[in-house]
């Protein structure tokens, strides 16, 4: 089984489809691999893995990694791959999911046959789209902490979630106080940075323009301005009981960083692509489509722009309203709803975003699977009310994972 995101730690998708979670199967017993969010290989040595339950299969990696209880409600496994991700139910048999893997990229996706026939999921290890943002500031044990950082910085360094340039630097400052130690005045800092400034920055702005050190041709030592922010950034980090070491004070920085990344609305979130009409340009100028990433939590829905990686549309779901359909000559259509303003007049919105992975929405179907991004919470809260005008009676929907 196989792929995840490409940034530091983490493969891009053509590493990644040479990458398997069953590394060998006996008569009865299997070595199975499990990856983190760091790109860390957990190997676990099973029985009956046709038959293995994903909550088994949690169960040893918790076991491997001693981690506290908690752990089962922070994290959950995934079946990734470039082509799809799928949060699995403890009920789930990742084994069986996997063998159907091709069948599932043909309902749930668009991709071409010859990326299908390739493609091929791993089992990894990561946050649970249902646990609250709320519990997780209350973890307080550090190799916690450490498996949703090294998650979030992935995320942020892959643009997965788009952040202005300060944010990235706080960020990254973050980053950089827990690979390289406490700013210390006088010390080559800058070198380090410029040295692994992927490490801390997004791509897309160690690029920016004629590169982020353009500044730094002809003129000596003097930082880029991207470099500078982010140097300015990590002298401010605070230490904070740090009489016991360097290390002793990690955790506190690791909860600095989820801290700073729960003020993005689309952390914690699960994502799925889909794309949305562009606006016709110019007379008999069809718009087309625009390839979007749907992020949706238990808060609400963010509609982020692929290629340029910034936001077009945010919305809590007390704002929308929502449906779901499927046409037969078109991709199934998630709409939503929304109140804006047209020259200072109230109007209704109304969103199309096309995808295959709408179809997911509602009951279960007989994989026992949803939607590998969005979802409503689990019970005993009850799901939210879809009312959209135009419609003979509300819905309900639920985005099962």
């Amino acid at each position: 089984m196989d792929g995840t995101e490409g940034s530091t730690g983490q493969p891009g998708p053509a590493e990644r489809s040479h990458r398997s979670s069953v590394s060998s199967v006996g008569a009865r017993a299997a070595d199975v691999l499990v990856y983190l969010a760091d790109d860390t290989v957990v190997p676990l040595a099973v029985e009956n893995l046709p038959s293995l339950s994903a909550h088994e299969l949690h169960r040893a990696v918790r076991e491997v990694l001693q981690l506290p209880d908690i752990a089962l409600d922070v994290f959950a496994l995934w079946l990734v791959s470039p082509l799809l991700e799928v949060q699995l139910k403890p009920k789930h048999q990742p084994y069986k999911l996997g063998r159907q893997w091709p069948e599932l990229l043909l309902r749930f996706t668009s991709a071409p046959d010859d990326d299908v026939a390739m493609d091929e999921p791993f089992l990894q290890f990561r946050r649970n789209v249902f646990f609250p943002k709320r519990r997780e500031l209350q973890i307080r044990d550090e190799e916690v902490l450490r498996l949703l950082y090294e998650e979030a910085k992935g995320n942020v360094l892959a643009a997965r979630y788009p952040c202005d340039v300060e944010d990235c630097e706080a960020l990254g400052a973050l980053v950089c106080r827990v690979q390289l130690g406490p700013y210390q005045p006088g010390q080559p800092a800058a070198c380090a940075l410029r040295e692994k400034l992927d490490s801390f920055l997004p791509a897309h702005l160690c690029k920016r323009g004629q590169g982020l050190f353009a500044a730094l041709r002809g003129r000596g030592t003097r930082a880029g301005p991207g470099e500078q922010g982010l140097l300015n950034a990590y002298r401010q980090v605070q230490e904070v009981g740090s009489d016991g070491g360097c290390e002793a004070a990690l955790g506190t920085h690791y909860r600095a960083y989820l801290f700073k990344c729960h003020e993005l609305p689309f952390y914690g979130c699960a994502f799925f692509h889909g794309e949305v009409d562009k606006p016709a340009q110019g007379f008999l100028h069809r718009g087309g489509r625009k390839p979007v990433s749907v992020a949706i939590s238990l808060e609400g829905v963010h509609v982020i722009d692929s290629r340029e990686k910034h936001v077009l549309l945010g919305l809590r779901f007390q704002e929308l309203s929502w449906d779901h359909t499927s046409p037969e000559e078109e991709e199934p259509i998630l709409w939503l709803e929304f109140d804006g303003d047209s020259e200072g007049t109230p109007v209704n919105k109304l969103l199309k975003i096309y995808s295959k992975q709408v179809a997911c929405l509602g009951p279960e179907d007989e994989s026992g699977l949803g939607t590998r991004g969005a979802l409503t919470p689990a019970d005993p809260e009850p799901p939210w009310e879809v009312r959209r005008p135009g419609l003979r009676t509300p819905h309900r929907w639920r985005w099962q994972l």
